[in-house]
């Protein structure tokens, strides 16, 4: 009854937002929560980045946008041999529900971000936990699973809030990353390899949109940059075991 009763907080709502505008918004309005005590092995309640060590970086994906530029985007990094996370928007996934196949047979990975991608730092939690159970119930309709991440949608960082509500809905550490693109604002192709680039090292999680134009034109300079600095792209859940 709790669940169907926070379903219906926002359902007819109809909110619909760009990831790109919503970020120019609310970008870093909340800080990195302080890592927990946790058993070892066991992850914190949200992560930034993953180990230091090695050659894995992890390129993430914000789902929405037009799904051929969607489909080239992940083309080209399939031809350069980088797989990556893909957090989709719930909206997305209804309009778009080959995308989940599509991304997953890449050998990507597929993960929550919200269903209407609202500020979800603003809502009641059992609104936000509506958020995210609704996409994570796209998710499994359309792949049998929910997906490992949940990324929360305009804020870079979960607050303890949405903390909670990810983890009563299946996702015990929330997605956040380190390096960002900046590519929703659509600099230039130059200058979203640039940087990502100049910003990453071993372990970093970058945010990267679909949608834009020049996210596409960015990837061949952006995964040679990489190769050069022996940095291999991987899906987050492989970032985390290498």
């Amino acid at each position: 009854m709790k669940r169907r009763q926070a379903l219906a907080a926002i359902a007819g709502a109809g909110l619909t937002a760009a990831c790109g505008s919503a970020h120019r918004a609310a970008r870093a309005a909340v800080p990195a929560p302080a890592e927990p005590a946790r058993t070892p092995g066991a992850l914190p309640t949200e992560i930034s980045h993953g180990p230091r060590t090695g050659d894995g970086i992890a390129l993430t994906f914000h789902g929405a946008g037009d799904p051929k530029l969607a489909d080239r985007v992940l083309r080209e990094l399939e031809s350069g041999g980088a797989h990556v996370t893909v957090l989709a928007v719930g909206t997305w996934l209804d309009e778009q529900p080959a995308m989940a196949r599509r991304i997953l047979d890449g050998g990507h990975e597929l993960g929550n971000h919200t269903q209407h991608h609202v500020n979800i730092d603003a809502l009641a939690p059992a609104a936000a936990y509506a958020e995210i159970v609704q996409c994570a119930d796209r998710l499994h309709k359309l792949t049998g699973s929910i997906g490992r991440w949940f990324r929360p949608s305009q804020t870079q960082h979960a607050p303890e809030m949405v903390r909670k509500q990810a983890a009563r809905a299946g996702y015990p550490t929330c997605l956040s990353y380190d390096l960002d693109s900046t590519d929703f604002r659509d600099p230039g192709p130059a200058s979203v390899a640039r940087t990502v680039l100049a910003g990453a090292r071993p372990g970093s999680i970058v945010s990267m949109h679909f949608g834009h134009p020049g996210t596409l034109a960015a990837l061949p300079a952006l995964l040679d940059g990489l190769r050069s600095k022996h940095l291999t792209p991987v899906t987050v859940s492989k970032l985390l075991s290498r």
